[in-house]
């Protein structure tokens, strides 16, 4: 293992948070610094599980009773990772509010945005994504958008995830240190993968519309997605995936036949939540994970040729964007979430990210208006508009 692939960094402090329903993982300082790419990490004994398992079993020896690695995972499986091994951690129940959504009021004044690409361009890009569907065995492909925000002076970082907390209670909040100094935060809807001892449980999410501020009207639109053939086929696509790559490794695997509603404060989705019991309980949180992602959720289907389709029409690297984020602990229990409702904070820049799932039957404008309001979580947080 080369020095540039496991960074030991004694010295370094970095500040974590995961939360999961009521509980916060919090964890402070850097052990070790882990950029192994995951590449095909879904097989056990890899190079990139197994610098995962020997930082692990240093941290061990070094008196940590049950150590845990935390941090991100990029969109391409390619690309370096951006995990840790912490120095301290514990897991605290979360504060009954106390937040208040007006935290957002004491953020800089923006000076200027821009989006990557424009409504011309990711409308052309989803026209082109629908003609490819017609003459190729692509079937689905996520496109996504950049937000570039510029604030008149540097970000409390700790100020932003208050307001985001306080406009969005339920979902996975994080916090993830970046080696350029960079802050990777969000809170995303969408589980990836949890495993507790033998059990697993994945609930993905595909499909989705606008909550409405009418209760009448919000309840309509909910009532049409769930009978929305084009998003029941968004859907399915996704929960077929994750079955075909479960199955084998699990002596029972429980999947609904039909998706159910899941709100945020933002959209209604359509959500399977597959559970499971693992033949081989020694398989860990983040290999499972690093079998499923990216899943068709994120990516499209098949996935390289979608991954091949996204590379060719959006203008900009996702990094750690539709990536993975959470934590897996020496025991092998984790809990990893994809890195959607997310941006990345720089000293007085942000950039925001929102991706929409593009099928045949797409509509260019509706895509657009989609990504617009995916990215309304993280700009509201910022104290502005979507």
């Amino acid at each position: 293992m080369s020095h540039e692939d496991m960074a030991i960094l004694p010295d370094t402090k970095g500040k974590f948070l995961f939360t999961s329903g009521e509980n916060e993982l919090h964890a402070e300082g850097i052990r070790e610094r882990i950029t192994v790419p995951v590449r095909n990490g879904g097989t056990a004994g890899n190079l990139f599980h197994q610098a995962v398992e020997d930082a692990l079993d240093r941290s061990r020896k070094a008196g940590q009773e049950n150590p845990i690695v935390i941090g991100a995972i990029p969109f391409d499986l390619g690309e370096v990772s951006c995990l840790y091994v912490p120095e301290d951690h514990e897991w605290r129940t979360r504060p009954d509010g106390g937040d208040s959504p007006a935290d957002h009021l004491d953020m800089p004044a923006l000076l200027e945005q821009r989006s990557i690409p424009d409504e011309t361009g990711f409308k052309r890009a989803v026209q082109h994504a629908i003609v490819n569907f017609q003459h190729s065995d692509v079937r689905k492909a996520v496109l996504s958008v950049m937000r570039e925000l510029q604030f008149s002076a540097p970000i409390d970082v700790d100020r932003l995830l208050r307001s985001l907390r306080a406009q969005n209670r339920d979902g996975y909040q994080f916090q993830v240190p970046l080696p350029d100094g960079g802050e990777l935060i969000g809170v995303s809807p969408e589980l990836l993968l949890r495993k507790t001892g033998n059990r697993i449980v994945s609930n993905p999410l595909a499909g989705s519309t606008k909550r409405l501020a009418d209760p009448v009207a919000d309840k309509d639109a909910s009532g049409r997605l769930l009978v929305s053939e084009k998003d029941q086929y968004e859907h399915r696509i996704v929960v077929e995936d994750i079955r075909r790559i479960l199955e084998p490794l699990c002596a029972s695997l429980d999947m609904p036949d039909r998706p159910s509603l899941l709100s945020t404060a933002a959209l209604w989705h359509l959500s399977t939540r597959i559970g499971g019991l693992l033949t081989d309980p020694s398989t860990t949180a983040l290999e499972l994970a690093c079998r499923l992602h990216p899943t068709p959720a994120v990516c499209g289907y098949p996935t390289e040729r979608a991954q091949q389709l996204i590379r060719f029409v959006e203008p900009f690297e996702r990094g750690l964007f539709t990536g993975m984020v959470g934590w897996c602990d020496a025991q092998g229990n984790g809990e990893w979430a994809l890195t959607i409702r997310c941006g990345i904070v720089e000293r007085d820049k942000v950039r925001l990210f929102a991706g929409a799932g593009i099928v045949e039957a797409s509509q260019p404008d509706s895509e657009w208006a989609e990504v617009q309001t995916k990215l309304g979580t993280m700009l509201n947080a910022c104290g502005l508009a979507a």
